[in-house]
């Protein structure tokens, strides 16, 4: 089976990425104000905090497969 080319593969990459990051914002939105969190500054902080960089460590395979040249 042929491989993709890198660039179909950036094409496949960024539009799971933009679809994955709109239903996940909308995730971490209605956490967010639901009443889950505390009132305190400090935690909401921290909240956004983690929520807004975890998506990256799965992600991070993704990036690597859509940027490995072709052969």
């Amino acid at each position: 089976m042929p491989r993709l080319p890198q660039r179909t593969r950036k094409l496949i990459g960024t539009l799971a990425l933009l679809v994955f990051l709109f239903f996940y914002s909308l995730l971490i939105m209605t956490i967010a104000v639901s009443g889950h969190l505390p009132e305190n500054g400090a935690v909401q902080f921290a909240y956004y905090l983690i929520a807004g960089t975890i998506w990256a460590f799965p992600f991070r395979y993704v990036m690597i497969w859509m940027l490995r040249p072709d052969e």
